[in-house]
């Protein structure tokens, strides 16, 4: 029996003052042999899951299935969850996460590493089950699609099944993002996860390449070369959407922004845009001639699904995700870290979120993360999917995305934050420094 010291974390009380806060709801599989620090299980029986009437059974807190968790730092968050140990196909047998044969990392668990890498200080974790296999047929994940987006936004909806509705008063039924309700010092929320629940692309194809060709013939006895490194990782495309996925992710953010603004306004929602597949496209319409395709221009295409809208919104009418609760980031980043991602990409909303909440910390949350705050924090950036065309002036596809989305481009001193912008359709309302300093009177008004 070996003798373990385990160093007891600060109790921290909750500051509702603080607006760096970020709040990731995704799947992730909890660690074998990790038990729950003394501290944790405090931190957890304090907010009324282990005792009274909201209690769960101590197997879900041991697992900490949809039970939040304040982590202030990437070595607990790296203990507690077995964010590295997602299975590339059904029934494999994990192995160690650098030889990237039968696991790789999962995108909460990568966001969450770029957040603290940015210089996020707390994240709260809220588990809504295992990652499912990488590689799935297409069918499969269509028909599970459904399923993961509800643990993730139990008020998504569509043509067959109607919003749950949400009881406040019983936290016993709270479910992913809903748990917001109760965290009162939360100012962003992310959902890691969401481009891959929308995605039904089969992936599976590019993944077995032919074994290289090795010369035979005799040779004089000598010490073997190491094997090349296995790229397999790099091969398996990364989630990318056809126009049912995007349109599947959509009704997510219009659900998500809804719940926002009925039970938790100081919260903003970033969200990575996902990739789109290569013949992904909107028809025409009544409105529009011909066809809009999301590689060729994906403002046109967001404007054309309804995600940008060019027209102000009424008073009183529903905005959809046309809000400035929400920002989107884009494009999707290679970086040093990635490596244990699909094409060695992550995706940029946990990037954004470390920027928003680094900046938030040192300098107020009104302040715009883009430009020089951010370009010393992208130093691991290498490239993005897709790179985007800047300085090439302001009617170039890319500078009029930049208005209406959160933008990474490379620059001559590297990589940086191009537009810190929300979705909102009123210019007045585009900044996303401004709709971050909102959320903080709003908080700020609610505890007084």
């Amino acid at each position: 029996m070996s003798l373990v010291f385990e160093t007891a974390a600060a109790v921290s009380v909750p500051d509702p003052q603080r607006a760096d806060v970020a709040c990731f709801v995704g799947y992730v599989a909890r660690r074998t042999g990790q038990p729950l620090p003394a501290d944790m299980r405090a931190q957890i029986a304090a907010a009324g899951w282990v005792a009274g009437i909201w209690r769960r059974p101590a197997e879900q807190v041991e697992s900490l299935l949809n039970i939040p968790l304040v982590v202030d730092g990437w070595d607990l968050f790296d203990t507690l969850f077995a964010w590295d140990t997602r299975p590339l196909r059904a029934n494999d047998d994990a192995v160690a996460p650098t030889t990237g044969l039968a696991v790789c990392a999962t995108y909460l668990g990568a966001a969450v590493r770029s957040f603290f890498a940015r210089g996020g200080r707390r994240a709260v974790i809220v588990r809504v089950g295992d990652p499912w296999p990488l590689i799935e047929p297409a069918s499969t994940r269509e028909a599970a699609r459904r399923d993961r987006l509800r643990a993730l936004v139990p008020d998504f909806a569509d043509r067959t099944n109607p919003a749950r509705l949400f009881a406040p008063h019983d936290p016993s039924a709270w479910r992913g993002l809903q748990h917001l309700y109760g965290l009162r010092e939360v100012s962003l929320l992310l959902l890691p996860d969401l481009p891959d629940a929308c995605s039904t692309q089969d992936n599976a194809a590019r993944t077995d390449p032919p074994p290289p060709a090795v010369a035979t013939g005799f040779v004089e006895c000598s010490t073997n070369e190491s094997p090349p490194p296995d790229t397999s990782l790099r091969r398996i495309p990364a989630p990318r959407l056809d126009s049912n996925g995007f349109a599947a992710w959509q009704l997510a953010l219009r659900a998500s922004r809804a719940f926002l603004a009925r039970h938790q306004r100081e919260v903003m929602l970033l969200a990575a845009l996902p990739l789109p597949q290569a013949d992904t496209q909107r028809v025409s319409d009544a409105a529009y001639s011909g066809q809009v395709h999301a590689q060729a221009d994906m403002l046109a295409y967001l404007q054309r699904i309804g995600v940008i809208k060019t027209q102000p919104v009424a008073n009183g009418d529903d905005p959809g995700s046309a809000s400035a609760l929400i920002q989107l980031a884009w494009p999707w980043l290679r970086t040093q870290s990635a490596l244990d991602l699909p094409e060695s990409l992550e995706a940029p909303d946990g990037v954004l979120a470390g920027l928003v909440s680094a900046s938030a910390i040192a300098r107020g949350t009104v302040r715009s993360v883009a430009g020089d705050f951010s370009t010393p924090r992208l130093r691991d950036v290498g490239d993005a999917e897709p790179v985007p065309s800047w300085e090439l002036g302001d009617d170039s596809h890319d500078a009029q995305l930049a208005r209406h989305v959160c933008l990474f481009a490379q620059q001559p001193e590297g990589w940086s934050l191009q537009s810190d912008v929300t979705l909102s359709c009123s210019a007045a309302w585009r900044s996303g420094g401004a709709s971050r300093l909102m959320g903080s009177i709003l908080r700020a008004a609610r505890a007084a």
